[in-house]
């Protein structure tokens, strides 16, 4: 498979953190699937400097899959797509084959390794209100909240400028794989200049310089940031200044997977012979964007962290809006028409040339520069009267971060002959200016024809759709969860992988109408995924997983298997699916798709490649989105292990008499005698170094029903019958006798056992029992078993009305935990 990878824009010159919150008694309620949790988002033309709001339901297990609740009616920030019903080749609805059609591997297209520019919280649990002010990345908090306001007013009773303790003005918050190439001092706006400013008049696109770090990608963003007056202020909040309770502390508000963090930051910053060495205004006395700079790395570990990226990254960051991306050369034909109403309703647009793979940022001879990350500041239809002809021409505004003379040099360039046919009073309607800004006019004609990637981040939720005005307050039904891919469990690849593909997780949507005034009958559906923490994770060597998604009909829910089955996806295709597999943080599509029932198969493109995901699904009308994975609880031991148990062997009655021989007089044993026991009785049988004594401990444990910490014989010989099919359904698996289940078959074996998992369990049982190749061990699968019984009885037992709910005294559940 050969590769494609953006290098373009160098600078121009285990257990997670459950929170248990213990009272008198503790209420245990076990985890039951729910078709509800589809979140609306309103349409948010009255707009207000609040941040939206989300609550999120927690699972307590470490690697779960948790939904967003449906409480977004503050969120501002709305999501669409293209107009176009299906992108260019995905698959149509009559592409799916017959159900008895014979057996097929689909052939999943191979991975696009997307070129990169410039390469190389509290409130999780509750609402997230106005005055919000947290930290963090992703959905977990990553330690204390700092609150701004706190830390301002102990500044200004201290007196003290703030220093941010946790993005220190160290060499390491700069570059985490090299050292500075030359010193840099640390200094505050005031070391700088004589008479700071945070913003000087108005924030706006020329604000925004690029400096030495490769990041014009966030620079294309930020510039475009400034054109719509309602996010900026969300993203930078007033009342920051270098003069009313100024005390060097500063904050900016970003949306990360889901929620809205609060970073505060200090304003020490990066400089080199008393200028500073990144982002800045073209005003030297103004710093709001070298200050959003700097909370946008301290959000991802580093500036360095920044180098290489896309502009819709940045743009769904400023927004938690929805991106598109389209290849110009394969974009449907009403593509302006898409720019324009995108451009109507402040949709965040950028562009880019794909690079030259032997040049960094090769300048064409019309000035554009290949793989450099430019931003669309407006697109517009002109009036234009020539000799011959008068009438409007489609028209794109586009602008280089780098804001120099480096504009493009055609037709309707700066300066060029052909404005003296553009009326003065249209040139001064669209704003012309001259300036050497990096800002430039196009003819759309010149703009698709020499520019090669687009990408549109929507704002609004209709804002690339055919209405009219009497239907923007419509909104969209979005559902939202998270999730991981683990090595062994949930991590099974593409579908070229048949084998382990439906290991993946799976999210079933159930649309029951269809749109208003769509003559197909069908329902437009956008599907977003996106994989979490990359860019912060640079430092420990990873960068973003190859990533895509497949979309199946499901035409009997009832009677189809839950979760679907390799057998299921052996002998059906998916009726649309990702564009491609792509490097990239986020990939999303827009399908209109019939009524129905359908299931969503996030992946990475090879099995066993960890993430954690969050997926993210609009639809006109209600989705009722839920995990499609079965109940956790007791099952029965399948047909295939009972034959093997009816009758007790001479092996079983061996291991009876050495059982008494161990116990002595008073025909009981403690866990070290366990060991001996179940050790002479299975060392035969497979190769492995013997149970471990909290493996043997635990097994006590599960049997002990008087607290003795010793088992009788009548209490070994139930112990025995659970080991007995344990051991069967492990050997079952265990066909080339490794001693090991090979990856994803833990979950199959349990079900065998009698113990149903899903996903969520699944992930933390590798996690605990796997090792780093994802594979179990005999002993190991032998204590995930012992434990899972062990906590199904306990439950069951506090449980007798079957209401999948349990009350443990705090001493109960302490004794609970500690003893098994």
């Amino acid at each position: 498979m050969s590769e494609r990878r953006w290098t373009s824009g160098s600078a121009s010159p285990a257990v997670s953190g459950r929170a248990h919150v213990f009272r008198e008694t503790l209420a245990v309620t076990s985890r039951v699937r729910s078709s509800q949790g589809v979140a609306t988002s309103e349409d948010g033309t009255a707009r207000s400097s609040a941040l939206p709001s989300v609550k999120l339901n927690r699972s307590s297990a470490p690697w779960s899959s948790r939904r967003l609740s449906a409480n977004m009616e503050r969120l501002r920030a709305k999501f669409g797509g293209s107009s176009d019903s299906q992108t260019p080749g995905q698959p149509s609805w009559s592409d799916r084959e017959r159900e008895d059609a014979p057996p097929v591997t689909h052939e999943e297209p191979r991975p696009d390794v997307l070129p990169r520019y410039e390469r190389d919280g509290k409130p999780a649990e509750g609402e997230a209100g106005p005055d919000m002010n947290e930290r963090g990345s992703g959905l977990r908090p990553r330690g204390t909240v700092q609150d701004f306001d706190k830390l301002r007013r102990e500044c200004l009773r201290s007196g003290q400028l703030f220093e941010d303790p946790e993005f220190a003005a160290e060499d390491c918050s700069i570059f985490f794989s090299k050292s500075p190439p030359r010193p840099f001092d640390w200094l505050r706006p005031s070391e700088i200049v004589s008479n700071p400013q945070f913003i000087s008049r108005d924030a706006s696109r020329f604000d925004v310089q690029q400096g030495e770090l490769g990041d014009c990608w966030l620079l294309a963003a930020v510039a475009n940031l400034t054109l719509n007056k309602d996010l900026f202020a969300q993203i930078v909040p007033d009342n920051q200044n270098f003069e009313d309770e100024y005390a060097g502390i500063f904050h900016f508000r970003f949306w990360q997977y889901g929620r809205w963090v609060d970073v505060v930051v200090d304003d020490r910053l990066p400089t080199y012979n008393g200028q500073l060495v990144f982002m800045h205004s073209e005003d030297n006395n103004e710093f709001w964007s070298a200050l959003l700079e700097k909370a946008y790395a301290k959000l991802h570990g580093s500036y360095e962290s920044l180098k290489g990226g896309t502009t819709c990254e940045a743009m769904e960051d400023f927004s938690g809006g929805v991106t598109e991306m389209y290849d110009i050369d394969k974009a449907p034909d009403n593509l302006f028409q898409i720019l324009l109403k995108a451009d109507e309703r402040k949709s965040l647009m950028g562009c880019s040339i794909e690079p030259d793979p032997n040049v960094l940022e090769a300048e064409l001879s019309n000035g554009l520069i290949r793989g450099h990350a430019y931003s669309i500041t407006k697109v517009c239809l002109a009036d234009i009267e020539t000799p011959r002809v008068s009438g409007q021409i489609p028209m794109v505004r586009v602008r280089n971060p780098w804001g120099n003379e480096a504009e493009w040099k055609g037709a309707f360039s700066d300066s060029s002959p052909e404005w003296q046919y553009i009326p003065e009073e249209s040139r001064q309607e669209i704003g012309l200016t001259f300036d050497a800004d990096g800002e430039f006019w196009m003819t759309y004609k010149d703009f698709i024809g020499n520019f090669q990637r687009l990408e549109i981040c929507n704002l609004s939720p209709d804002s690339l759709e055919e209405d009219d005005e009497e239907n923007k307050t419509k909104r969209w039904e979005m559902s939202v969860f998270e999730g991981a891919w683990v090595r062994g469990a949930t991590a099974g690849g593409c579908r070229n992988y048949i084998s382990t593909f439906s290991y993946n997780p799976q999210y079933v949507i159930n649309l029951a109408d269809p749109d208003e005034d769509d003559d197909e009958e069908k329902c437009t559906v956008i599907v977003a995924l996106m994989q979490k923490n990359r860019r912060a994770q640079r430092k420990l060597g990873l960068d973003c997983l190859t990533i895509g998604f497949a979309i199946y009909h499901v035409p009997d829910p009832e009677s189809s298997p839950v979760p679907l089955d390799t057998s299921y996806f052996r002998y059906n295709s998916s009726v649309a699916r990702a564009p491609s597999f792509i490097n990239l943080r986020e990939v999303s599509c827009r399908f209109k798709l019939p009524p129905g029932s359908y299931c969503i198969v996030p992946s990475t493109f090879e099995p066993n490649e960890e993430g954690e995901f969050i997926i993210r699904v609009f639809s006109e009308k209600k989705n009722n989105m839920e995990e499609n994975d079965q109940e956790v609880g007791p099952g029965s031991v399948d047909d295939s292990v009972k034959p093997q148990l009816e009758e007790e062997s001479e092996y079983d009655q061996m291991v009876r008499e050495f059982f008494n021989k161990i116990a002595g007089d008073d025909l009981e044993i403690d866990w070290m005698e366990l060991k001996q026991v179940l050790d002479y009785a299975l060392k035969k049988e497979f190769e492995f170094e013997g149970f471990s004594k909290d493996t043997a401990r635990s097994m006590i444990a599960l049997m002990d029903v008087d607290n003795s910490g010793k088992l009788g014989l009548e209490e070994f010989k139930t112990l025995w019958s659970s080991i007995r099919i344990w051991k069967t359904v492990f050997k079952q698996h265990d066909a080339d006798g490794t001693g090991l289940l090979s990856a994803f078959e833990l979950r199959s074996a349990l079900n065998e056992a009698g113990y149903r998992v899903n996903n969520n369990l699944l992930n933390s049982l590798m996690h605990r029992y796997g090792d780093k190749d994802g594979n179990v061990a005999f002993d190991d699968f032998m204590a995930c078993a012992v434990k899972l019984k062990t906590c199904m009885e306990i439950f069951r037992d506090r449980d007798p009305e079957k209401t999948n709910q349990a009350i443990f005294s705090l001493e109960d559940w302490i004794e609970y935990n500690m003893y098994s």
